[in-house]
């Protein structure tokens, strides 16, 4: 699995003009799953970003974690990141793993995210989506599962 976290003060998704998922301060999670990903690693993931400390602290420090800002998290399926360029022009997504493996995983890594008490808004698996962010900092980090 990977991950690309970003700060943000704000994010929500769009999809066919409705507003799906919305939150305010906290962490837009794009997430791709690839072929052979298991659920170990969902819990390894969800675990690993919400311990994340990538909020600042009263000194300016990245020091405080999501729950601390009683922030809230979106997740954004996105398979994309699994594309392949480097061979001819067109990105292959071999390695990006089915709908029916991924959209399962997926929502485990949603619900591993609630069961540690933290808010979270998604995106629609497999929609075409608007994503809309404000980035705080910037801070982009990613992730990818051992």
């Amino acid at each position: 699995m990977r991950a690309v976290i970003q700060r943000v003060r704000s994010a929500r998704v769009v999809v066919a003009g409705e507003i799906v998922g919305e939150i305010g301060p906290g962490l837009l999670v794009l997430l791709g799953i690839r072929t052979g990903d298991a659920c170990n690693q969902v819990h390894w993931l969800a675990e690993k970003i919400v311990g994340l400390r990538i909020f600042e602290d009263d000194q300016g420090k990245m020091n405080l974690g999501i729950a601390e800002i009683k922030g809230s998290i979106l997740v954004v399926s996105q398979f994309t990141l699994y594309g392949r360029c480097d061979k001819g022009r067109r990105p292959s997504f071999i390695e990006a793993a089915r709908p029916e493996v991924a959209e399962p995983l997926y929502e485990a890594f949603v619900t591993a995210i609630k069961m540690q008490g933290i808010r979270v808004a998604t995106g629609r698996f497999g929609a075409d989506m608007q994503v809309e962010l404000v980035n705080d900092g910037p801070v982009t980090l990613i992730l990818d599962t051992p």
